[in-house]
């Protein structure tokens, strides 16, 4: 490929199939670009010491792609050498292990591109309209209430069962 003809790109995809790191990879590789970075965020098995079954995730479409394309229009103003940023998430369940997220950046030095994946979804989880629902193993057992008496959820708050 032609270096003129490698135009910065971005990538954005929302979807509930599962994602593939060298799908998203591949989106990024340029022939000007000594440097990929990528960050995965995975399902874990816990959270705050209890059990997670998998994780679950909705998302406001329409605007969370145009905070996403925000974000990378961001990432080309603080670092103006970064080529191609490619950002899937993952909707719908997400089993343990499974990728939630993925973000790639391409530039010429692993400097930028380390940063401005760290900046991606350090901001993506602040700003981007996308929640996030864990299932607890615990949760079927907090389901079941005694009428009348105090519990505490699966969050560990309190609720009265009337």
């Amino acid at each position: 490929m032609d270096e003129s003809e490698d135009v910065p790109k971005d990538f954005i995809k929302l979807k509930s199939e599962k994602l593939s790191v060298d799908e998203v990879s591949e989106l990024v590789i340029s022939p000007c670009c000594g440097a990929v970075s990528l960050f995965i965020g995975t399902t874990r098995n816990n959270f705050e010491g209890k059990k997670v079954i998998h994780l679950e995730y909705e998302a406001y479409m329409s605007m969370a792609e145009k905070e996403i394309r925000k974000i990378c229009r961001d990432v080309r103003q603080k670092w103006p050498s970064v080529k191609h940023i490619a950002v899937h998430h993952r909707l719908g369940v997400v089993p343990i292990t499974e990728a939630s997220v993925i973000i790639a950046v391409s530039s010429p030095h692993r400097a930028e591109s380390l940063e401005a994946v760290m900046y991606c979804i350090n901001t993506l989880k602040a700003s981007v309209p996308i929640w996030k629902k864990a299932e607890f193993a615990m949760w079927r057992f907090t389901r079941m209430t005694i009428l009348g008496k105090r519990t505490k959820n699966a969050f560990g708050q309190i609720q009265e069962n009337n």
